[in-house]
């Protein structure tokens, strides 16, 4: 009879130690590795590329968002608009600043900077001609200078041909063979 009362009280004991682990472990804080941190909110940027002479859409088009959040490069991106003209990105973390530079062939190129606090942008551009590039400098007659619009070439400075004399060359010499003899 006393083995059996030992037993139950060494079961009773194990089972209340049992118990007893989980309660204890709750109030330590597990760690896990790293802690889960949420990715920012982000919104969604849709640009509209358009020629402004006649609003027609750009396909095509090269969007390239450029985002900072607190003094913190985000990253840069590059979309291409589709025949419509649109080009939609949405990574961008909510209230950051986005630089959106649009770049078209023939066109000249634009640039802004947008405050991003709301969950949905739209913005529409309309891209120019390329116009004639001023300058404060001066060029060497003491004109100011100024460039065409377009693509310019280099100026290069035109010299006078002068006629080449050239040696007479001595003629070509054949390498001679030696005279052959008929066998017999």
């Amino acid at each position: 009879m006393q083995l059996r009362r030992t037993h139950r009280l060494a079961l009773l004991f194990s089972f209340a130690l049992v118990t007893c682990i989980p309660a204890l472990s709750q109030d330590a804080p597990v760690k896990h590795g790293r802690k889960y941190k949420a990715p920012p909110a982000t919104s969604r940027i849709e640009v509209t590329v358009l020629k402004k002479f006649n609003g027609k859409p750009i396909s095509n088009a090269a969007v390239i968002f450029d985002a900072t959040l607190d003094g913190k490069d985000q990253g840069g991106l590059e979309v291409k608009t589709d025949p419509e003209g649109k080009a939609s990105i949405d990574v961008i973390p909510t209230g950051s600043t986005v630089r959106v530079q649009v770049i078209a062939s023939g066109f000249a190129t634009f640039a802004e900077e947008y405050v991003v606090v709301e969950p949905t942008r739209t913005i529409e551009v309309s891209m120019i001609r390329p116009q004639e590039q001023l300058s404060s400098y001066q060029d060497n007659e003491g004109k100011s200078s100024s460039r065409k619009p377009g693509v310019q070439e280099p100026v290069r400075p035109k010299t006078q041909a002068q006629p080449q004399t050239t040696a007479p060359s001595a003629p070509q010499s054949t390498p001679q063979q030696p005279p052959t003899t008929p066998q017999q």
